[in-house]
């Protein structure tokens, strides 16, 4: 056995060592995928940064849609949902977006609304400013990304957990900010389900608006999170306004940590139609 191996081991040495060894590195430069931009917030009192994706043929002169992107930091949901965007662009007809990650700084107090609970309160001490938050979105992020850039009135919204909660809020709130929203796996649960209770009443209260409205959950979620999700698109449903579309969309394999990416997936395919060839 050992005068067969032997030899091989040698000629594998004769032929990959000197081409190895031939490699070398010509040059070495930045991949770079996008841009990143500090804005100074009056509201939040706060610098806050944009992780910014433009498409590869960007032109200052045309016009684009955009996604915002809730949990938008670069450790978090910017790169995954650029790749989408990207291979949706190859193999859909989806148009070239531009994509707006907000990244986060405390997204427990941006992304919840006031609680009177004390056991919230106390295990979540910073919480209960989304409405500064939503103010900064309203009048000083989307004025700042649509003077910097020319976009569209295609505005996409994508919130998960405590941003599906956010979204939610802006959705029943002031529904005219997006045009489409996806809201995966929302922390409706979030003081005891009261802005569920009062979602009916708060969209009555806005009157028919334009707007898609994707819901999905992982079928592995916790049962209190598939219900949610499930009340949220029927109080959705009773309104009847031919203007704001409502689609559910209930995962079977995924649970909450793994549900995002495959639920935009899902939606943009709803979306997006594949190329003809």
């Amino acid at each position: 056995m050992e005068k067969c191996f032997l030899p091989i081991i040698f000629l594998w040495s004769i032929f990959s060592g000197p081409a190895l060894a031939q490699l070398e590195t010509t040059s070495t430069e930045p991949l770079t995928i996008g841009e990143v931009r500090v804005i100074t917030s009056e509201i939040l009192n706060e610098e806050r940064t944009l992780n910014i994706c433009l498409p590869n043929d960007f032109n200052k002169d045309s016009t684009y849609p955009v996604i915002y992107l809730l949990d938008g930091s670069i450790d978090e949901d910017f790169l995954h949902i650029v790749g989408l965007v990207q291979f949706f662009n190859l193999q859909f007809a989806m148009p070239e977006c531009i994509i707006v990650g907000i990244a986060n700084v405390d997204r427990k107090r941006d992304f919840t609304f006031k609680t009177a609970l004390k056991d919230l309160k106390t295990k979540y001490p910073t919480t209960g400013h989304s409405a500064s938050f939503i103010d900064f979105v309203e009048k000083e992020m989307q004025p700042y990304i649509e003077t910097t850039y020319n976009t569209s009135a295609t505005k996409y919204l994508i919130g998960q957990s405590l941003g599906g909660l956010l979204a939610s809020e802006i959705l029943l709130t002031k529904g005219h900010l997006f045009s489409h929203y996806f809201i995966v796996s929302p922390s409706l649960w979030w003081d005891n389900e009261s802005m569920l209770g009062k979602a009916e009443k708060l969209l009555e209260n806005q009157g028919n608006f334009k707007a898609y409205v994707y819901v999905s959950v992982g079928g592995q979620e916790d049962k209190l999170m598939i219900n949610e999700a499930e009340a949220l698109v029927e109080v959705i449903k009773t309104k009847h306004w031919p203007d704001l579309q409502v689609t559910y969309n209930k995962v079977p394999l995924e649970n909450h940590a793994s549900i995002l990416h495959q639920s935009i997936n899902d939606a943009f395919k709803i979306l997006f139609p594949l190329k003809e060839n």
